[in-house]
């Protein structure tokens, strides 16, 4: 879930975040609505409840039974009951009062002395149904010109609408009491909305930090060895080829050196892995007063170290790595009773450029230091010689491809035995083809080295016991540049480099890292792709047992002339079916037969 995993995670908290206040906001200003419409309402009916009481009153007090039924008012009688009307308008501060007869229409309205006024929609309205109906509308025909709240209260006897009473009134305190309401309800929300917002942000920054947090921890966790917490061998040996770039660029020198903690298989068979994490401990710690002025510490392999020093210090790391031997004599591994075991160190020292100019090299003349510390029982410190008696190339290309193979070794012990295969496999097909002597040294060096990139993929994927995400693939598939990259310091080397960078095309153009299809692709990368096949599809691994030797030859018939060299392939089966001496997967290797070094100028 790497970097681009919390770049998202970075991009969608903010996101979130403005989603939820936008929320937050628009819940907000609908709820202060809602609160304003809700009050409006509640205060329009209790000025109808009111309202109703106080007509039903003023009509079974005023008009007679024979008005009801539409009986004609005299002018005398018209006159008392519009009175009687402004007086109810009066006492009740109405803006003013209107009756209405099914019969007659509007028969009376106050104030007394003035126009009918004019009868609202909602009078006709509950004429017709026998409903009342109460809105607040505009002012018309009044002296006031705030809005009003018309109330049409129909009186029923029975089934008939006798009379509708039309009660204007002012509607200003109405609202007033609404919009006080409504600031009530917006000052809380508003309040509430800055609260939660102000929380939502430190909840989002809180997550957001430990999401980046994890996302440290986990790229560090990747990183980092897990018992003595140093750079693992793979994020080592990758900080060393980018030190080696750039002192390249900007000529200077560094020194490097490997450590290793003598007698430790031997420590854990006897003692077991607890006693032998113990000791790695022990080690690890007694390097850290020094390490504050390295470059790069780290767990090199199960009992070695790497360090690598700066030029400014690079002089004094043999008296630093003799320091750390001398505090690892007065420290003692505690068994069970009163036995006491010492621990020591052998340590081998090499110095770039002077020794090697290239990451391999560099390695394998500090690897062949630190046998020579161990050949006389370790508790050693020894530096690299140079080479003035003879040419480097030829004094050196053995040493680097044994310390090459030695890396691999220590990272995967299936991929050095993988390797071993391959190049059997590969010689094999190329007797059999009748190649030159050039391709076949070509060959059994690229059959060695084509997976040495692997040594800097994590050991979490490279050693996951099933398949791989397509996240993991992506990375286990850079070990081809990886592997390029390394491999091109190794003198004379163009030739392996080429079937180290393309023994993953494909031979219809679907491989990768560049592409390349058919021939175009080098034959010495396409026959490691038939090999490199074979023997994956016949060997143990993590995620699957080995497949039966003709299963994996029907395999390769299958994969001819798609995923490879249709040619290769029919040479390769042919011979393993019919050939008796054809390597067969699990033999041992003639340690000869891949190693044989070069001839060395005289």
């Amino acid at each position: 879930m790497g970097r681009s995993g919390s770049r998202r995670g970075q991009l969608l908290y903010p996101l979130v975040y403005v989603a939820s206040l936008t929320l937050v906001a628009v819940s907000s200003a609908a709820l202060a609505l809602l609160g304003h419409d809700h009050v409006i309402d509640a205060a329009v009916q209790v000025a109808v409840v009111d309202d109703q009481a106080t007509v039903r009153g003023f009509v079974a007090s005023t008009f007679t039974a024979s008005e009801l039924e539409g009986a004609e008012l005299t002018l005398d009688r018209h006159a008392e009951l519009g009175q009687a009307l402004a007086d109810l308008a009066r006492e009740h501060a109405y803006q003013d009062v209107v009756v209405l007869s099914p019969r007659f229409g509007v028969v009376l309205a106050s104030p007394a002395g003035e126009s009918p006024a004019t009868v609202a929609s909602g009078t006709n309205e509950a004429l017709a149904s026998g409903r009342t109906d109460a809105r607040i509308t505009e002012a018309e025909g009044t002296p006031s010109s705030s809005p009003s709240l018309v109330e049409a209260i129909p009186l029923v006897q029975g089934a008939d609408v006798r009379l509708v009473v039309q009660i204007r009134r002012d509607a200003a305190p109405i609202l007033a009491r609404a919009g006080e309401a409504w600031r009530d309800v917006v000052i809380v929300t508003v309040g509430a909305a800055i609260v939660l917002a102000m929380l939502l942000y430190a909840i989002f920054q809180a997550a957001n930090i430990r999401l980046r947090r994890q996302d440290e921890q986990l790229l560090e966790s990747r990183r980092r060895d897990p018992l003595t917490g140093l750079l693992n061998h793979g994020t080592a040996v990758a900080a060393l080829t980018e030190l080696v770039e750039r002192a390249r660029g900007d000529s200077t020198s560094f020194g490097i050196a490997l450590v290793d903690l003598d007698n430790f298989r031997l420590l854990n068979d006897v003692h077991g892995s607890l006693v032998g994490d113990a000791a790695l401990m022990t080690v690890a710690d007694a390097f850290y007063p020094e390490a504050e002025q390295w470059t790069l510490l780290g767990r090199f392999g199960p009992d070695e170290f790497v360090a690598i020093a700066p030029t400014a210090v690079a002089r004094d790391l043999p008296a630093a790595m003799q320091r750390v031997r001398e505090r690892l004599a007065t420290r003692y591994l505690a068994l069970a009773g009163p036995e006491r075991l010492p621990i020591s160190i052998s340590v081998g020292i090499a110095y770039f450029p002077f020794h090697a100019d290239g990451v391999t090299e560099l390695l394998s003349v500090a690897t062949t230091a630190l046998a020579e510390a161990k050949a006389g029982g370790g508790d050693e410190i020894a530096i690299a010689h140079a080479w003035a008696d003879e040419p480097r190339t030829a004094q050196t290309t053995f040493d680097v491809l044994q310390g090459l193979v030695l890396a691999v070794d220590r990272k995967d012990r299936y991929t050095r035995h993988h390797s071993e295969d391959v190049a059997a496999y590969a010689l094999f097909l190329a007797d059999r083809m009748g190649l030159p002597d050039e391709m076949q040294g070509g060959l059994r060096i690229a059959g060695l080295l084509h997976d040495v990139g692997k040594i800097g993929i994590p050991d979490d994927i490279l050693r996951k016991p099933g398949r791989l995400s397509p996240h993991e693939y992506e990375i286990v598939k850079q070990h081809v540049a990886l592997g390029d990259l390394i491999v091109r310091d190794v003198p004379d080397i163009e030739l392996v480099r080429a079937g180290v960078r393309y023994h993953h095309e494909r031979w219809d153009g679907g491989g990768y890292m560049i592409g390349l299809a058919g021939e175009d692709i080098p034959l010495i990368a396409r026959i490691l792709a038939v090999v490199d096949a074979f023997s994956a599809m016949t060997t143990t691994r993590p995620y699957r047992t080995a497949l039966p030797v003709e299963r994996a030859l029907a395999e390769l018939r299958a994969a001819s002339g798609t995923q490879l060299d249709a040619d290769l392939v029919d040479a390769f089966v042919t011979g393993m079916e019919l050939d008796p001496g054809a390597p067969r997967p699990g033999a041992m290797r003639d340690p000869k037969l891949l190693w044989t070094p070069r001839t060395r100028a005289a």
